[in-house]
């Protein structure tokens, strides 16, 4: 059973996780391609898929410590200090992802959406007009700002400490004290 959990941790670890990290390492550059041209409609598309990409393979990425207690507790090792330390890692890592992540992504792309609504609708005579305080844009909804590039480096920091997680908690799986495997 021991070998049928780790398993499934490490494949979980792979395929939820994986996708995470590249598309969350891809999102800065693909906002900054998307900020360089706001009438390329293909380049915003590209901006929500990995957003999606990110916020779908989380939820999936839940399996992986699962899994992961499940095998510990099969192998007697959930006192060890180098699973305390991956699990105190896996719990900054979540929490870099979905208190700082997702939702600076959520950010960029809403002012993304913005620049290329109000685009298209400057393009087709349908401008934003100014009520009150807040400016409105197509369908009146209210516009986000504008996205910088100074907001894309600090995701990119984020992502980068998200990833960098990641890699130490592999790392202490692969060599962990006291392995079989010879280390």
């Amino acid at each position: 059973m021991t070998k049928f959990l780790l398993a499934v941790h490490v494949l979980a670890a792979i395929v939820a996780i994986g996708p995470v990290t590249v598309a969350a390492s891809m999102f800065p550059p693909t906002v900054r391609r998307a900020l360089a041209d706001p009438g390329d409609r293909q380049a915003v598309a590209w901006v929500r898929l990995l957003h999606r990409i990110c916020r779908v393979y989380a939820v999936i990425g839940l399996t992986v410590p699962v899994f992961g207690f499940a095998t510990a507790s099969s192998m007697g090792v959930l006192g060890d200090t180098w699973l305390i330390v991956s699990i105190a890692l896996t719990a900054l890592a979540a929490v870099a992802l979905g208190a700082l992540v997702l939702p600076r992504q959520e950010a960029l792309l809403a002012g993304i959406e913005a620049i290329t609504e109000t685009g298209a609708a400057e393009a087709t005579g349908e401008a934003g007009r100014t009520e009150g305080s807040g400016a409105t844009g197509p369908a009146g909804k209210t516009a986000a700002a504008p996205p910088d590039r100074r907001a894309t480096a600090r995701l990119a920091m984020v992502t980068g400490i998200f990833n960098l997680l990641w890699a130490t908690v592999t790392v202490l799986m692969i060599i962990r004290p006291g392995s079989t495997t010879g280390a």
